[in-house]
């Protein structure tokens, strides 16, 4: 039940609440709750939902929330799910909510800021309409939704016998994969890297409405509040995105990582080229990567320097050869000491070594193709895999540097955008441990298929030479096990011809939303029919309990959730419970 049943029952429970017509007299209730009307006061009392809901405990005493009561109460309906009071407007408040210019304490503002986006996206192409579960209103349902989910399909892979098995590649939503994460791993791991979508027309963000960065900040705070739980005291997390949210998601990682903040860092991405350079414009040719630690003071740091061997070469191969034909004719005896003087130009007055700025790629000490975009590196897993091609693939120099600096070997990465397994890949070729998340439906196909190869040792793209990588290490695959999310993945995946099957299926399940009416949905199916397929689709996502897409390990012994032998055991080994 969610806390608004609850509600009105405890309203009903007083008649003078209610007009001739039965409608409920707000500014009343509004009255006697301001007023700390004993008998209103009692019956919220005696309802543990809204007991919890709008009463705190000082001191063994029961103290009313009067302001949380009163916003409640004032909105229509008192309010849907997926309404919030930030209703409008975006932009920085101060502590008592009030939109500001400027001021010292401030925190980022915007719609449905305190609610829950579940994003169930498993496809690059596939747009939705997603609930915001409001976390007073549904504080229920997303308990349910973040609760520790039963695994299966566990898979392992290069595992030798007597070996346990420290990496994991987990296939599900992050949002409840990170929550299923924290009863084994809270405070854990030392470095998260994230490259989530950055949100433009032409990404995988499949969550767009008309509060657009709304709607992607909600996505973000949702996920990185989790993740922070998952840090050790000195773990450090980096973000690269661009500009399209970098200023929003900078102050939204302020407030969940106060006092965090290390660094902006520009990362300039490629030569200009082709289509790029006829913008009338500046020429944009960097993302930006954030980068945060738990503690502001103490936090795992190896500095990295660039050293003669990293540095741009002063003259190409081109260049050398003139200066040595200049050599011979201004004097210079032979081609050999010509070829030495031209060594000696080419690092005279270079420092042995220099620290790597904040600045990636536009150094004259940090060559551009230090850590260049993929497209530069002959790393593509289109090519390595024959796949698809796969924009925004980050090359696995940018990582190396990343893990290298904030982590030490035997530490845990993680990576819940993991996407086509750079970070997999890297960390497993620096002997870090790792977990990886990706929803995506090339999960098996193309993550899964790289670091296959990564561990037997059968690719030599990225930094495989250079750390002189031979193969080896282990992994383990797994899924969330699905409830509602197997009637969802059918109404995806359904044409006209088995619409109607599927909606007969949807509604006849056990776990359809409680503000649904089956009775009603029977009698409008003429209704239904009229509408289109994407329609079709629409309604019956609505109908189906969003939080409700996995079984909860509370539930693993529920015969009507269907847990085998062999997935009841796995998932206890994994939570490490008996």
């Amino acid at each position: 039940m969610s806390l608004l049943i609850e509600l009105e029952k405890v309203l009903e429970k007083s008649p003078n609440y209610y007009d001739a017509e039965n409608k409920l007299m707000k500014n009343k209730v509004q009255e006697d709750a301001l007023n700390l009307n004993p008998v209103l006061i009692g019956n919220l009392l005696k309802n543990e939902i809204t007991k919890n809901a709008f009463f705190l405990e000082v001191d063994g005493v029961w103290v009313f929330d009067k302001i949380q009561f009163s916003w409640t109460l004032s909105n229509k309906q008192f309010l849907p799910s997926s309404y919030t009071r930030y209703k409008n407007r975006i932009g920085l408040i101060d502590s008592n909510e009030n939109f500001i210019t400027s001021r010292s304490d401030v925190v980022l503002s915007f719609p449905y800021k305190d609610c829950y986006l579940q994003g169930g996206q498993t496809k690059d192409d596939e747009k939705r309409k997603e609930v915001f579960y409001n976390e007073k209103l549904n504080s229920q349902e997303i308990d349910y939704l973040l609760a520790p989910k039963v695994i299966t399909n566990y898979r392992e892979y290069g595992i030798k016998e007597g070996q346990e098995i420290d990496n994991f590649i987990i296939k599900g939503n992050n949002l409840v994969v990170l929550h299923s994460l924290l009863p084994r791993f809270e405070g854990k791991v030392k470095l998260i890297f994230i490259d989530p979508p950055y949100n433009t027309d032409n990404d995988t963000f499949g969550y767009n409405d008309s509060f657009n960065h709304s709607t992607w900040l909600v996505f973000m705070k949702n996920r990185l509040e989790a993740a922070k739980k998952l840090l050790t005291k000195d773990g450090s997390i980096y973000i690269s995105i661009d500009y399209n949210e970098v200023h929003y998601l900078k102050v939204l990682m302020d407030e969940i990582f106060p006092n965090g903040f290390k660094r902006e860092i520009i990362w300039r991405i490629g030569w200009l080229s082709g289509y790029k350079t006829i913008e009338n414009n500046y020429i944009r040719n960097h993302d930006t990567i954030l980068f945060y630690t738990m503690n502001p003071s103490d936090y795992t740091f190896n500095k990295i320097y660039n050293t003669l061997e990293d540095y741009q070469d002063r003259f190409n191969d081109v260049q050398k050869r003139e200066i040595v034909n200049k050599l011979l004719e201004n004097g210079v005896s032979d081609k050999v000491k010509a070829k030495e003087l031209v060594d000696y130009l080419s690092n005279v007055g270079l420092p042995e070594k220099y620290p790597l700025e904040d600045t990636w790629n536009s150094s004259i000490y940090d060559k551009l193709n230090s850590i260049a975009v993929v497209s530069f590196s002959g790393e593509k897993v289109s090519k390595m895999l024959g796949s698809n091609e796969f924009k925004g693939q980050k090359s696995e120099q940018l990582l190396k540097r990343i893990i290298l600096a904030s982590s030490n070997e035997g530490d845990i990465v993680l990576d819940f955008f993991l996407g086509t397994g750079t970070t997999t890949a890297v960390a497993q070729k620096l002997n870090r441990k790792y977990i990886g998340i990706e929803q995506m439906e090339y999960f098996d196909t193309v993550t899964v298929e790289r670091m296959k190869k990564v561990i037997n040792g059968e690719e030599n793209t990225g930094i495989t030479k250079e750390v002189n990588w031979q193969g080896g290490g282990s992994f383990a695959t797994f899924e969330l096990k699905k409830l509602n999310q197997n009637y969802l993945d059918k109404v995806l995946a359904s044409s006209e011809e088995d619409i109607d099957e599927i909606y007969k299926i949807v509604i006849s399940s056990p776990y359809t939303n409680y503000k649904v009416s089956v009775k009603d949905l029977f009698e409008s199916k003429k209704e239904f029919d009229e509408l289109t397929l994407d329609e079709k689709k629409r309604i019956l996502i609505e109908i189906l309990d969003k939080n409700m897409l996995y079984v909860n390990l509370s539930e693993i012994d529920d015969i009507n959730m269907e847990v085998t032998e062999e997935e009841k055991k796995l998932t206890k080994q994994f939570y490490e419970v008996k």
